[in-house]
């Protein structure tokens, strides 16, 4: 199984990136998929969650309004577009996959996002 996180980089505050996780070796369509962020010394915490067909999507409040996840399930791609990024949003970002129908999780390396001027 292989999950790899790309697009993370250094942004001005309230500028954009988007970051992609590229899947394969699982059927994509069974696995739930969602982005999360760590500061070193905290705890990870979840960003953004879609359901295996896309059809349902979460946002933390942190982040509502500015964030946006979705996928394409015919190129196993979890996209997660950021704007209105702010210095609190520096963090390495992961991408999972949860299975539907399983407990099996699968994580990436992680991309990390500098938001500084």
């Amino acid at each position: 199984v292989s999950v790899v996180e790309s697009g993370g980089g250094l942004v001005e505050p309230g500028g954009s990136l988007t970051l992609s996780c590229k899947c394969s070796g699982v059927p994509f369509d069974d696995y739930h998929s969602s982005w999360h962020r760590q500061t070193p010394g905290k705890e990870r915490e979840l960003v953004a969650f879609i359901t295996g067909d896309g059809n349902s999507a979460r946002i933390v409040d942190a982040v509502k309004g500015r964030f946006t996840i979705s996928r394409d399930n015919v190129r196993d791609l979890v996209s997660l577009e950021m704007n209105s990024l702010k210095p609190e949003d520096k963090d390495v970002y992961y991408c999972k996959l949860q299975g539907m129908s399983s407990r099996a999780e699968f994580w990436g390396q992680g991309t990390q996002v500098t938001v500084s001027s």
